[in-house]
């Protein structure tokens, strides 16, 4: 066993409860920013969102039979639709203006539609997961060999790669402080600090932002220390369910790439166990739940797959308790601006490493399964779908009133998957 296994934790029983509840707020640290930057693109109620990613992750455990270590956070795949409904609803076309004229009335109108769309969204999940259940997870499982799977996981870890960079460049001497910490904690430390070094790292970089005076405190003292998120429901007109509502179709390509993700990092293959149809129906409810009650669709998050690889703590149980602080988090404005105020550099250092090891775990699954690169056919599979998915290709589709575009990850995954099968092995 290498000193890495040696250090594996699954079941983290034997862990004290001070230090789950360390290793918890380390996975809600992590998704916070990412989290809340969609209901500020957007206009979403941020403590709503929060309470709701809380939720929607314990929905997806439950389903899941508490065997996925995933955290569920606001998807950015929706972002473009809403603000199309917004527009199209209210003629609103820049939302922070509109909050700043007190239009936060009409704004809500707007999301209120977009919102029934990605209720909508949320049930096509479980359109795909009948399927699934019914006809097997064999006929899933073929579409994605290795060859399609390890670049799908490469570009989930390079697509992020320039939001690290763009979070870094804020302050590249707070984002190297931080990044060395991590790094430094990850390679020397012993027990339990080992597996902490987001924590420390963002606890390391805080403290040298608040010494050089780049900490805004005045976001906490504004804040009250609790407060009931503002829920809404949602509303249904056919012609903004089909804009928003199609997009389902590219995030459950994401979602599987996602779950693979999940699975080559803690060594389980959940596509069999809890199986497929469970995982479509945890992310399809989670996002329903999500916009029923005023926040944004959710989506299993690569962000803390990053931190599973760094690590290597794979307890689900850590994730749940990661999603009860983002309830908490939901309850408490006066919490949630603590963490709001650690500075973009910080947190932009850190993921440098994180995001990387999403990819680095892409290139790993490559090579355990020995798939030989002399083969063009191989070579031009692996090609396609790191240029499509890190290269920004989109490809419009218009089928009478349906109306979306596939790009990223989901066009780049489909290509994959099209050519495995069409070209001839060799």
């Amino acid at each position: 066993m290498s000193k890495d296994k040696h250090y594996t934790i699954r079941d983290s029983s034997n862990i004290s409860k001070t230090k789950k509840i360390i290793l918890g707020i380390q996975h809600t640290f992590t998704m916070f920013g990412a989290t809340v930057l969609v209901p500020i693109i957007t206009g979403l109620d941020i403590s709503v969102s929060l309470f709701l990613a809380g939720v929607g992750t314990l929905i997806f455990h439950f389903i899941t039979k508490r065997k996925i270590p995933a955290f569920l956070g606001s998807s950015f795949a929706f972002i473009a639709p809403m603000l199309a409904v917004l527009a199209l609803k209210t003629g609103i076309t820049d939302v922070a203006e509109a909050l700043s004229n007190g239009q936060g009335a009409q704004v809500a109108e707007g999301l209120a539609y977009a919102r029934g769309g990605i209720v909508v969204a949320g049930l096509i999940y479980l359109i795909l997961a009948v399927l699934i259940y019914f006809f097997g997870i064999e006929k899933i499982i073929k579409f994605f060999p290795p060859v399609v799977t390890g670049p799908i996981i490469i570009v989930i870890g390079l697509k992020l790669a320039p939001t690290a960079i763009d979070m870094a460049s804020n302050h590249w001497g707070l984002a190297i402080i931080s990044f060395l910490i991590v790094t430094i904690v990850s390679v020397f430390a012993k027990g339990f600090l080992k597996v902490v070094p987001v924590i420390i790292g963002l606890i390391g970089g805080y403290i040298v932002a608040v010494f050089i005076g780049n900490v805004d405190f005045t976001p906490i003292t504004i804040a009250p220390v609790y407060g009931l998120p503002k829920f809404a429901l949602p509303k249904f007109d056919f012609s903004t369910i089909m804009i928003v509502a199609p997009i389902a179709l590219a995030t459950m390509i994401e979602h599987i790439g996602d779950v693979l993700a999940i699975g080559s990092t803690v060594e389980r293959d959940f596509i069999k166990d809890p199986g497929l149809h469970r995982t479509l129906v945890g992310d399809g409810v989670a996002t329903a739940v999500s916009a029923m009650f005023g926040g944004p669709a959710n989506t299993t998050y690569s962000e803390n797959t990053g931190v599973l690889a760094l690590t290597r703590v794979w307890d689900p149980l850590i994730m749940r308790i990661a999603a009860i602080f983002a309830i908490i988090l939901g309850l408490s404005p006066k919490l949630g601006a603590v963490i709001s105020t650690i500075p973009t550099a910080v947190i932009g250092g850190i993921s440098i490493v994180l995001f990387g090891m999403i990819a680095a775990i892409g290139a790993r699954t490559l090579v355990e399964n020995q798939v030989d690169f002399t083969s063009s056919r191989n070579l031009i599979i692996a090609a396609v779908i790191l240029v499509l998915g890190l290269g920004g290709a989109t490809l419009p589709i218009k089928l009478g009133r349906l109306d979306f575009t596939l790009e990223g990850m989901a066009l780049a995954a489909i290509i994959g998957i099209i050519l495995n099968k069409l070209l001839p092995t060799e």
